[in-house]
Formats: C-alpha cells, structure tokens, sequence
C-alpha cells in the first residue's frame, strides 16, 4: 500500500554571500563543482544548439540527463526536468526551480535567499519525496560553503 504523499518539495536557505557570488555557481553543468553528490557535471554532446542538457553523475553510480527549460539572468532562476535515468526513476517526470533573491536589509542584509522546488508527478511516493528533500538540503548546504569562498 503506497502512502498519500505531497507531490512537491520546496527547499531554501539564507547563503552569507551576495546574490553574484551564488548566482556564478548556478549553471546546470557547474553543479558538480559544489555538490559533494555530484561525481560530474557535463553537456551532453550532439544535443541541438537550442537545447542544454547536461549530464550529472552522483557518486552513487546514478546517471541523470537534465534538461534546462528555463533560465534567467534577469529574474535569477533556472527551471530544469530529469529526461533520462540510469537506474531509471520510479515515477514519470520532475520539474525544478531554483530561484534567489538579493536580501536587501535586515540582519541578513548583504546575503541570497535561495528556494529550490521541485513538481513531481502523481506516481511519486512519499521515499522519492524525502530524498528530494534531504538532496536538496544537502545541496544548499554545499552551495553555501562555495559560494562563501567567492565572497572575497
């Protein structure tokens, strides 16, 4: 029996660095340079110019093919989904954001406020939900950490 489970997981952080110095790390192929999971990060080759997709290998042996579908410089997110799997996923697609926001007054004037979402489909469970979540957190951890070297 599979337990009723929200199908989204949202994640953020407050990173003691300027919006600049996390938004440089926040390119789909740059993730292995932060997140301790990550084995590589790398564009996949023979995909069409008009399309980014990048191939991230965790140290765990799994294989992603992440596809940008958004990005803004401007409004500073990147939308992405999962195309391909090694294993393959147990539910049919995932849909992610990752957006910052300048902290502009406040005790943490100066810092990034960053949220990290993800939209599953119906036919995730409540197991993909939490490593999501826990994936998530880990990340921003490790994105913290790199982003405060840049600071300086």
């Amino acid at each position: 029996m599979s337990i009723p489970t929200s199908t989204s997981v949202v994640e953020s952080a407050v990173i003691k660095a300027p919006l600049s110095a996390v938004w440089h790390h926040i390119k789909l192929q740059n993730f292995s340079d932060f997140w301790s999971a990550l084995k590589s990060s790398e564009f996949v080759k023979g995909t069409s110019d008009e399309t980014d997709v990048v191939k991230w290998t965790f140290t765990d042996g799994t294989e992603l093919e992440v596809k940008q579908e958004e990005h803004s410089t401007i409004n500073h997110y990147i939308t992405y989904s999962i195309i391909t799997s090694k294993p393959e996923l147990t539910y049919s697609s995932v849909l992610s954001t990752i957006r910052l926001y300048a902290v502009t007054s406040g005790e943490a004037e100066g810092s990034t406020y960053i949220e990290w979402t993800g939209n599953f489909s119906s036919d995730a469970d409540a197991g993909v939900i939490q490593d999501a979540k826990f994936k998530r957190r880990d990340a921003l951890a490790d994105l913290a950490k790199a982003a405060a070297k840049l600071k300086h």
